[in-house]
């Protein structure tokens, strides 16, 4: 695969406009990478549970990686897919392809087979890399019976444990001296307008998209969260959202090289050992999904949290009481934000906005990034008015992966972004997410905003997590369904939920009226509750079928 063979929405006029207007800087992350290997050598860039690089170090050995993955091959426009854990190495293939202009694809260790060769068969991977075990998950087995179905696949190289039959220990890339050899050419590096990486959208609704980015489109989402956020090098990221997707791709990894600070990588949530990270690396700043805010917020510590200045959460619907005490247990700035894979963290809150705008909305655009909430037929609603959400701006990316029909489908005709959410924007320009378009529960006719529901449940004081899927109702249409996980030793009633939500003035339509006891949510890498899971679920307990 060549640069040119990736067709893209990128024109010449969006190239221009955004230079510009400064949106767009024309960087790349390996001029970054030689700019702390000169200035700031000896301090730590990346840090995982079994080692670390200094920013001279880490320079080093990615150009060792990037010879030998170009002695394997691997060439400006050549695919490569990484399924690795938040490990030391997965940044080392990120900066090695930038430095090839090779284009990367993060793939979410929790990702199996069918998954894999759908991916690889349609990028034309030439190189997958994998751990030996995480999880005590075999990836080298599972890949193994891959070989004969992606035939483009030429290299496996396996990570930290024994490869299998035709695989290479990724030792290989950083244990021989590739750049030492004799007629090796400079490497070419990236094109900060051609495309760099292809990410899959994580699949709420069961299809995934490979979705196309720029070294300027992905930075351009970096640059205005550092400015809000006051970001600086001295700054210590912790980050256990995947590498495999653009939470941890994006404020961990590119965050992290714009600052030449120091990234910390979690490669399993956990808040125990999240806490201890945190006091013993001087951590600042992390992000991650609603569930990493609630057990870093509920689960008891000893630890010194202190250092910790800045939560971003965001990924997917988070609940007002959860912001109110995580402000309060853990001492630090709580900013909700909204973004997808197509565009990054396109809102947040900043660390001056008044009280009512970080306990009650999602943030308002950063700059470069535009919102509009419209109705059905696409016309702009007054504000405080829900409606669907579309986005456009800088950071937007440049189309699906041999999916034109899918990338013009998401697009107004003058270019506005559908993003399937429902919104709702104040006079002050301040989005609140109230839902996805198909999470919208119609009953008799009436909408069910699922979101405030589920904000009011989750404050319940048995109530751990909650999430509210529409029902087939042959008379109504829909009816709503909570699936409830009650908080440890506790256990809840839809009576009890009918008669809390008594206590709230609710609307008495937008009651729940079957409730699903489970102890756990399908969950996306990304942190997001897959409700078409949860409707097979549903499917299943009530017809004794599968969906």
């Amino acid at each position: 695969m060549s640069p040119t063979a990736i067709e893209t929405t990128l024109t010449e006029a969006r190239i221009q406009d955004s230079l510009k207007t400064k949106l767009w800087r024309n960087e790349t992350l390996e001029a970054y990478l030689d700019r702390w290997a000169t200035t700031r050598p000896d301090k730590a860039a990346v840090v995982d549970l079994v080692g670390r690089y200094t920013w001279a170090g880490l320079a080093r050995i990615v150009e060792r990686v990037a010879y030998g993955l170009r002695a394997h091959g691997i060439e400006r426009g050549s695919a490569i897919s990484i399924q690795l854990p938040n490990w030391n190495e997965f940044v080392l293939l990120f900066l090695a392809a930038s430095r090839l202009g090779a284009v990367v694809n993060p793939i979410p260790p929790t990702y199996r087979a069918s998954e894999l060769r759908f991916m690889m068969n349609l990028l034309e991977s030439q190189v997958l890399v994998i751990p030996a075990v995480f999880r005590g998950f075999n990836y080298p087995e599972m890949v193994a019976g891959l070989r004969t179905e992606t035939p483009r696949l030429e290299h496996v190289f396996v990570a930290r444990g024994e490869p299998g039959p035709g695989m290479k220990p990724f030792s290989l890339l950083t244990d021989t001296v590739w750049e030492a050899r004799e007629g090796r050419s400079p490497l070419p590096g990236s094109d900060p307008n051609t495309v760099h990486e292809v990410v899959f959208t994580s699949g709420t609704t069961g299809e995934p998209k490979g979705v196309l980015h720029t070294p300027n489109t992905v930075l351009s989402t970096i640059y205005p969260a550092i400015e809000r956020l006051a970001f600086t090098d001295r700054d210590v990221i912790l980050m256990s959202s995947t590498l495999g997707h653009q939470t941890g791709y994006l404020y961990g990894y590119c965050l992290n090289m714009l600052l030449g600070a120091t990234a910390v990588w979690l490669d399993v949530w956990n808040p125990t050992e999240a806490g201890r990270l945190i006091e013993t690396e001087g951590v600042t700043f992390t992000m991650g999904a609603t569930p990493f805010l609630q057990d870093l917020t509920y689960t008891p510590t000893t630890r010194d949290l202190s250092s910790l200045r800045v939560f971003i959460c965001a990924g997917a619907s988070i609940p007002r009481q959860l912001v109110k005490d995580a402000r309060e247990r853990l001492r630090c700035a709580i900013s909700a934000g909204w973004g997808m894979t197509e565009n990054g963290l396109v809102t947040s809150n900043g660390l001056a906005d008044p009280e009512e705008k970080v306990f009650g909305t999602d943030g308002r655009p950063l700059p470069g990034m535009e919102l509009r909430v419209v109705d059905e037929d696409g016309r702009d609603v007054p504000s405080a008015t829900e409606g669907d959400l579309l986005v456009r701006g800088s950071a937007q990316f440049v189309g699906y992966f041999k999916r034109p029909a899918f990338t013009a489908e998401g697009h107004t005709p003058d270019g506005w972004f559908k993003t399937g959410d429902r919104a709702a924007l104040d006079r002050d320009g301040y989005v609140s997410i109230t839902g996805r378009s198909k999470d919208v529960i119609i009953r008799g006719g009436e909408n069910i905003p699922v979101v405030e529901v589920e904000n009011l449940l989750f404050a319940h004081p048995k109530i751990a997590g909650v999430a509210i899927v529409g029902m087939p109702d042959p008379r109504l249409q829909e009816r709503a369904c909570a699936f409830v996980i009650p908080k440890p030793g506790q256990s809840i009633t839809l009576e009890e939920i009918v008669a809390y939500l008594d206590t709230q003035q609710l609307a008495r339509q937008k009651y729940p009226e079957r409730l699903e006891i489970v102890s756990e949510f399908p969950m996306t890498p990304s942190g997001k509750i897959q409700k078409y899971r949860l409707r097979q679920t549903l499917t299943e307990r009530t017809t004794g079928t599968s969906a």
